[in-house]
């Protein structure tokens, strides 16, 4: 399972299956904090080859002549002049970037807390040589969504959500406010990835189809700003047909009636692909159809079912992320079949 999420966490940030990664996908692993020890271990040196991320910083200070903008105020305050030395304020292009702050911060987060082997711990001791400059950041001074990604650091992608996954999913802090870094990734973080793991699988090894994370619009002639918004979390289009999936990482894949006992398809799950479907085809060619893709569970039964419901296709199936990679991929592209 763990080796398996290294693929979907290549898939979900679009990193996919470079030379330098072959080895890697290859491991086996027998704890998450040692692959996202992994991941940074080869690609950090990766981008350190490449040149870290550099940015043109504020800095303060006290030099001898002038650079930028001169602070009188902080100048007299300082007492600099005896000295010969200015205060100024001036642009810097430096490596001291939120990205590699980061970076830092969770290999240190990694090396303090994270049950990693040995000879990975040494190696992120190595790396950190290249970020003397570089600051930490308190985890809760970091803000995510405003990190920019352009042509010259898209490279930072998978390793920035690789930090991003440690620091905001697993990292706890204990009563006395230590920290520790959790066994498991969250239920809501397992479900992120998988969504994008899916939908960036078809764009990647499926480039005959348009594959997007559309929007649904209700097929009324009575329109209400009331209506909730519909959002697929996969849309694949090809031949002027459209699958829909919607992926659910859950820890039940079927629902019991305990009074009827009897166990059905959990209902607003079948409801809500059913509505993608219909409100989609609105001229009812039944050229859409909709899957919903649970993940496996330990479940006595588990969904893997075709139907034709009111003219339209619907499937109810798992995918077993446990199972050999090979055999994972051949069931996603099974599903192309249909086009």
């Amino acid at each position: 399972m763990i080796r398996n999420i290294y693929h979907m966490l290549a898939y979900a940030f679009e990193a996919l299956r470079k030379d330098d990664w072959d080895t890697l996908a290859a491991e086996d692993f027998e704890h998450i904090h040692d692959l996202l020890a992994a991941i940074l271990v080869y690609g950090i040196p990766i981008q350190i080859k490449r040149g870290l991320h550099r940015d043109y910083l504020r800095q303060e200070g006290g030099i001898a002549g002038v650079r930028g903008q001169i602070l009188i105020s902080e100048t007299l305050r300082q007492q600099t002049l005896p000295q010969g030395r200015l205060v100024c304020a001036y642009d810097e292009f430096v490596t001291d970037t939120p990205h590699n702050r980061i970076l830092k911060t969770t290999m240190l987060l990694l090396l303090r807390h994270g049950s990693v082997n040995a000879v990975r711990k040494q190696i992120l001791r190595k790396l950190l040589l290249y970020f003397a400059e570089v600051h930490e950041i308190a985890p809760a001074a970091i803000h995510w969504t405003a990190l920019k990604y352009h042509r010259n650091n898209a490279s930072y992608r998978l390793l920035l959500g690789i930090c991003q996954l440690v620091i905001e999913d697993l990292l706890l802090t204990t009563e006395k406010g230590t920290h520790r870094l959790a066994n498991y990734f969250s239920a809501k973080a397992m479900h992120w990835i998988y969504e994008h793991f899916v939908r960036n699988y078809y764009r990647a090894e499926h480039t005959d189809l348009r594959v997007s994370a559309m929007h649904v619009k209700w097929d009324t002639t009575t329109p209400s700003r009331y209506l909730p918004a519909m959002k697929t979390d996969v849309s694949l289009e090809k031949n002027g047909k459209r699958l829909i999936i919607d992926t659910k990482y859950y820890c039940h894949t079927m629902q019991t009636n305990e009074k009827y006992t009897s166990t059905t398809f959990i209902s607003h799950n079948l409801y809500q692909i059913y509505a993608y479907v219909k409100n989609c085809d609105t001229h009812r060619t039944g050229n859409v159809a909709g899957v919903l893709l649970y993940a496996m569970t330990d479940e006595a039964i588990t969904p893997n079912e075709d139907m034709m419901i009111a003219g339209s296709r619907i499937s109810v199936k798992t995918l077993d992320l446990g199972q050999d990679w090979s055999e994972i991929r051949r069931q996603l592209d099974q599903f192309c079949s249909w086009f």
